[in-house]
């Protein structure tokens, strides 16, 4: 703890190259917008860029939902109010688990006093869509992670989207957006939530959500939580009017999260698409050429994250997974992260996301791995 004498003084900082599960370093153009004149929530000129933010939005999930927009908070605060404004008690709830994020949406409709149906498979595999499908006749509700930010998994939402019946699909997208092709209209997604800090390039702090028509029309009329009321957060959001005020919006991250989403949408959707592809393709073939064992299979991999079994017989002596990773933090400036759940210790997970998706850093990470490893 510092003297009382120094707590005016400046802590110190370093710089990281981020290269973990998320955050992911900041595009230039966001970091120069946390520069900008803080505005009142209520201002109109704010208004206008809250609302063109919302149509970025728009333009990234690939939707027309009229309500989407980001909620303030983390991607946990996403996920937490796509719950609790579509799920009443006792309403059937089927969840996809194949990770730490599969897990946490069972628990948060719990919360909801849900009756929640599992459908597991084993970590570092992909859903089945047709056992989730065929897990109760009459859900309200079916939940699946796109991107499996435990374990770097892609899970299908298409299949699911098309064959829904009367259930709603409520998807987690926190890492997939603005990493691999995300379209909720043509996949019949009805609600989304995602998180700045991974593959759009923005620190963390909001939670962009798009929710449908149809889900809107299933809105509890008083859900249990008062800040994720999304029926009254619309009347703020989306209202292009007269605005209620609900809460105070996190006017620099509103200025962030539209810098970021104009890096995306100039360079373009597929290009950034590509990009991340092509970063995880030379970093998935640099570790396997260095006999590592990635683990999730080729078909279900994602670009933007990958992970890959500890080589426990070449790390140096007397040394754990957690210190090498401790190793290139201090010796090089590199953040990866360890595994979650039943794969901590046993795996690496390793981002290439956002403006950290790029070759010299795909580079930097394998020659880091290169002196450190025996």
């Amino acid at each position: 703890m510092k003297d009382q004498g120094d707590l005016g003084q400046p802590s110190p900082w370093v710089e990281r190259i981020l290269m973990g599960p998320g955050p992911s370093n900041p595009y230039p153009e966001v970091i120069e917008a946390f520069t900008r004149p803080v505005m009142g929530h209520l201002d109109g000129v704010f208004l206008e860029l809250l609302d063109e933010t919302c149509d970025r939005l728009r333009a990234v999930f690939r939707t027309d939902n009229a309500l989407t927009f980001p909620v303030s908070g983390t991607g946990s605060a996403g996920m937490e109010a796509a719950f609790v404004n579509v799920i009443s008690e006792g309403q059937t709830v089927v969840v996809g688990v194949n990770g730490v994020f599969g897990e946490r949406m069972c628990d948060v409709a719990a919360r909801c006093d849900a009756n929640v149906v599992r459908v597991d498979a084993d970590w570092g595999t992909p859903l089945d869509p047709q056992r989730i499908l065929d897990a109760h006749p009459a859900p309200a509700v079916i939940a699946v992670v796109h991107a499996e930010t435990s374990t770097g998994v892609r899970n299908d939402l298409a299949e699911l989207g098309s064959a829904k019946g009367d259930a709603l699909l409520l998807a987690d997208c926190v890492t997939s957006l603005g990493g691999i092709d995300v379209r909720l209209d043509d996949w019949g997604v009805d609600i989304a939530y995602s998180g700045t800090q991974k593959c759009l390039g923005v620190p963390p702090g909001l939670a962009p959500v798009s929710v449908s028509a149809r889900a809107m029309e299933r809105f509890r009329c008083r859900p249990q939580s008062w800040y994720f009321d999304m029926g009254m957060i619309a009347d703020y959001v989306a209202a292009r009017g007269a605005r209620a005020y609900h809460h105070t919006a996190p006017i620099s991250m509103i200025y962030a999260l539209h810098a970021g989403l104009g890096v995306v949408l100039d360079e373009g959707l597929e290009a950034a698409h590509r990009r991340h592809q092509h970063c995880g393709d030379l970093l998935q073939a640099g570790l396997e050429a260095r006999g590592l064992t990635l683990v999730p299979p080729a078909e279900a991999r994602l670009p933007q994250l990958t992970s890959v079994r500890v080589p426990e017989s070449r790390l140096p002596r007397g040394m754990g997974e957690a210190d090498v990773r401790r190793m290139l933090l201090d010796r090089y400036g590199i953040e990866i992260g360890g595994g979650l759940g039943p794969w901590a210790g046993q795996c690496w997970r390793i981002g290439s996301m956002g403006h950290t998706a790029r070759r010299r850093n795909v580079t930097l990470v394998l020659a880091a791995l290169d002196e450190v490893l025996d």
